[in-house]
């Protein structure tokens, strides 16, 4: 206790734990047995003196994200331990090689902490483990192999659950699996492994999920015939070869994905149309050719289909008894020449980049555009509920009641679910059911909602579970539930596969807990009473005062604030923006510096309006973007646009000087770029574009994207990044624009956001397209087919050609003149084609637009690399870039660089040094 606070008000430091009294204790002959307090809000790091509870059986700390620092080794002298959960907290250091000296363990959760370092060879020695829980942390090296010398993991023949996702081990798993294992889950997705898939994978017949994707697996796919229980086989995202392997005899298997690796190229294989169970089948990327089988759609189970970046042919086929529970199909980018769809299919099917869409009497036809989710995911029915109903700051409405209370909420996440519809109400509904009958919660005392497929490929959901009786869980309540949930007592309905549940912090107990008022519960209220009243008299007085003022500065306000009137504006949408450092412009100062919006003046036009260049009365030479009516942009993304670029400023980003909204006009004003977009450029003045120039366009965009996703406060993902909205000013600098579209990445979201999708086709990302899970993955997809556009000078999509899939089909790695792109690189830049150069900013390219975004590289990476490409440049604009050392900086970009010019001017983009930008342009003064 003298390590923690915020512990149960139970625990006192003069009372004795084994009374019975303390919540989460329990004990035996005087002896601590049970030391649960799951969800209690813990705070601190855990003693040495754990070690002294020598007849402890059970530690469950979990959801206790306060508590922090290392596991301390004296744990290991826990010797009659079985069960220890420390899921959900902020745990760090290594994990102690003592927990191997726990030979009664049988049930081992570290998972969702920091832990860093190898995994303890020692753990091998737990031969009474069922479950080992080491995923999502940061965990590196291989997993350990038994020698003569020393244990390892291949030695725990009686465990079923190996959870090892989202770490990042490496190494091979030759002589990890056996044939005498038990095992039911092997959960390795998110890693750096290596090597083959181990054969003997296919000889423990007890399986029912593989999940080995996100690795860099290599070499055919073992046997696995033997393998009849699996439900799940996920080996996406791998470098596997050979043939696709044979599922035939997995009568129950529902999920497949072979996406994203290197098989053969081949039909589609005889199980699509016989295994009846399945209800997800993804091989993306996987070399199919022919016709998609009819018979696939028939499969009664079926959910869920997903063939795109193939080269499956014919006629698509879905006439018929097509099934019911289909909820979608991705034929996106394949040769389809035609298709056949029953008129009572109404969901999603993608046809986008096949040849049958570029027949008139298709192309425009929902399947081949961008479309809208026409279903909506799973939420628990409060409609039995009056909806006026106002719950107090941090209650929920309980729909076993309606009454309002204080939920106890998380996420459960699961990470093999069996089927694919967010929308199937019988499958939630026995979720729900299980959740109240086995938390001993009064019926219906449980809400669902945001029910979705995250970017790990797992089925996530909002959980609210609410008390019986009172508005509030007290600990003992809470601490029970949570070590149901934990411990994985709790029993999920098998559809939904393995589960983590992560909780939230409990509102009731934000407050409360080892420290306590010194003021009695009567001192407190008479001092409230007196406070209350001296508080009424002067609320009075001074109301009466701010009456009158507000009255006398009301019109001054309307006259000096151009956001007074924002609110009953025609197109108003909630407050007014918040800004930092722009300009309000009248109309009669726009319409003069561009004489009455003179056609002369036109620089541009889009769906939004147009563009027209202008000079202020202080001479600065300007941009105006003028909305026209009716236009694409409305007064939300008007908004979004001035408050996003008022508080970012790089330069290679546009920036914003000012705005007008009035007399019901939006206009923006920026700097005037006068070189245009790079759209223009690659097709007005190509030839002028050499390779050189297409290397500093390309580091100069990557740096003001890398600027909005790693050092704006919060995260900023642009969604709309195309040639057309990066601009070129007369030197060729790069400057990103148009921030219409963009996104701020909020805290708790967690690297990604679902969002509606918006984008411009050609550059959107197909994952998040797919999913609706927005990151900043996003954008760096869409900046990969900008490097593919500075290669080819070609637009993403011409002629019914894709660029992303042209390149991808004729990459020849054995070409060494032009890497098999001598028919796509631009003529312009032919000859530097030829360079290892060109080659390694191809790769780049393709990395950035790989389908998976976890495969993606961060956009700061992608800086560092062309920053090194462009050092490596045999070219005269070479000495221009100049490698200052951390000392020679002082972190507000200044400094002597080290440089052959003596007399340099230095241009860090206002930023100072980051880790992404270790070089800076630099000029004679």
């Amino acid at each position: 206790m003298s390590q923690w606070s915020n512990y149960p008000s139970t625990w006192t430091s003069s009372g004795d734990p084994c009374d019975g009294s303390w919540d989460g204790i329990m004990c035996s002959n005087g002896r601590i047995t049970s030391l649960r307090a799951a969800s209690v809000n813990l705070q601190g790091t855990m003693s040495d003196s754990i070690g002294q509870l020598s007849q402890l059986v059970f530690l469950d700390l979990s959801y206790n994200t306060g508590l922090s620092g290392p596991l301390p080794a004296s744990i290991g002298n826990l010797e009659q331990l079985t069960t220890l959960i420390v899921a959900c907290c902020s745990f760090n250091g290594g994990i102690p090689k003592e927990l191997g000296n726990l030979l009664k363990m049988s049930f081992l959760a570290l998972n969702s902490n920091q832990f860093t370092g190898t995994i303890p060879a020692s753990l091998g020695l737990l031969s009474n483990l069922y479950w080992l829980d080491l995923a999502d942390n940061n965990l590196t090296g291989s997993v350990p192999i038994s020698t003569g010398a020393t244990p390892g993991l291949d030695m725990l023949t009686g465990t079923q659950h190996f959870h090892f996702s989202k770490n990042q081990l490496s190494g091979s798993l030759t002589g990890l699996f056996n044939s005498n294992m038990s095992l039911l889950h092997i959960l390795f997705d998110a890693n750096h492994f290596s090597g083959p898939i181990p054969s003997e994978v296919g000889t423990i017949t007890s399986l029912t999920v593989i999940r080995l994707d996100r690795n860099k697996f290599v070499g055919p796919v073992p046997n696995l015939t033997n393998l009849v229980n699996l439900n799940e086989l996920n080996l996406a995202s791998n470098q596997l070869t050979g043939s696709l392997p044979d599922l035939s005899s997995m009568n129950m298997l529902n999920v497949v994905d072979l996406s994203n690796n290197t098989f053969n190229a081949s039909v589609a294989p005889n199980w699509f149309t016989t295994l009846t169970s399945l209800t997800s089948v993804s091989i993306s990327s996987g070399k199919l050719t022919g016709e998609v089988p009819k018979a696939l759609f028939t499969l009664p189970q079926l959910q869920e289909v997903v063939l795109s970046k193939n080269q499956l042919s014919g006629t698509l086929d879905m006439s018929g008894n097509i099934s019911q529970r289909l909820q979608s199909v991705d034929l996106n980018t394949n040769s389809i020449l035609s298709a056949n769809v029953t008129p009572n299919y109404k969901k999603a099917l993608v046809l986008l980049n096949n040849p049958a869409c570029f027949d008139e009497s298709l192309s425009g036809g929902p399947f081949c555009s961008v479309q809208q989710p026409n279903v909506i995911p799973y939420r628990t029915s409060m409609d039995k509920c009056a909806l006026t109903t106002r719950c107090r700051s941090g209650q929920n409405q309980n729909p076993a009641n309606c009454g309002c209370a204080f939920a106890y909420s998380g996420k459960m996440i699961f990470r093999a679910a069996l089927f694919k519809d967010s929308t199937d109400s019988v499958m939630f509904q026995q979720l729900e059911t299980s959740l109240w009958t086995q938390l001993n919660l009064r019926a219906g005392a449980v809400a669902l909602s945001d029910v979705h497929f995250n970017s790990d490929n797992y089925l996530q959901v909002k959980v609210d579970l609410f008390p019986s009786s009172r508005t509030s869980f007290n600990h003992s309540q809470l601490i029970v539930i949570g070590f149901l949930l934990s411990n994985h007592t709790y029993k999920q309905p098998e559809k939904f596969g393995p589960y983590i549940f992560i909780a939230d912090q409990y509102i009731p107990f934000l407050v409360t807990g080892g420290s306590k008022s010194k003021f009695s519960t009567g001192a407190i209220a008479g001092i409230a009473a007196a406070a209350g009243g001296l508080l009424v008299v002067a609320l009075i007085l001074t109301g009466l005062f701010a009456l009158r003022q507000k009255r006398r500065n009301q019109k001054l306000k309307v006259q000096t604030d151009p956001f007074a009137r924002w609110g009953t504006m025609p197109k108003e949408s909630g407050k007014a923006p918040q800004l930092k450092g722009v300009r309000f412009f009248t109309f009669e100062e726009l319409k003069s510096c561009t004489e009455n919006f003179s056609d002369s003046y036109e620089i541009g036009a889009g769906g939004y309006g147009k563009v027209y260049k202008g000079r202020l009365v202080d001479g600065m030479r300007v941009a105006i973007k003028r909305a026209q009516s009716g236009s694409m942009q409305g007064a939300a993304e008007f908004k979004n646009e001035i408050e996003l670029l008022s508080r970012v400023h790089h330069s290679n980003l546009v920036s914003l000087i000012g705005f007008c909204f009035e007399q019901g006009e939006q206009m923006l004003v920026y700097e005037f770029v006068a070189g245009g977009t790079l759209r223009e450029n690659l097709v007005g003045r190509g030839s002028y574009l050499d390779w050189n120039k297409r290397l500093r366009i390309t580091l100069g965009s990557a740096r003001g994207l890398a600027y909005l996703h790693e050092l704006a406060d919060p995260p900023i993902i642009h969604r709309d990044i195309k040639s057309t909205n990066i601009l070129l000013d007369e030197n060729l600098k790069a400057k990103v624009a148009d921030f219409g579209l963009s996104k701020l990445l909020a805290n708790g979201e967690e690297g990604h956001v679902s969002t509606q999708v918006k984008g411009t086709m050609g550059y959107l990302d197909p994952e998040y397209y797919m999913t609706q899970q927005l990151s900043e993955k996003s954008d760096v997809y869409s900046f990969g087919v900008v490097m593919l556009e500075l290669v080819s000078g070609r637009q993403p999509i011409e002629k019914g050609k894709y660029i992303v899939r042209e390149v991808r089909q004729v990459l020849d790695p054995a070409d060494r003149d032009y890497y098999g792109l001598h028919a796509i690189v631009d003529p312009t830049i032919r000859d530097a084609a030829r360079t290892a150069g060109f080659r390694r900013y191809v790769q780049l390219a393709m990395q950035c637009v790989d389908e998976s975004a976890v495969a993606r590289p961060a956009m700061g990476t992608v800086v560092k690399e062309v920053e090194d490409m462009l050092l490596k440049e045999p070219d005269v604009d070479r000495p221009n870039l100049a490698k200052l050392s951390d000392t020679e900086f002082d972190g507000a970009g200044r400094g002597a660089p080290t440089h052959p010019y003596s007399d340099v001017e230095i241009t860090t983009g206002g930023d100072g040094v980051s880790e992404y930008m270790p070089y800076f342009e630099v000029k004679p003064k």
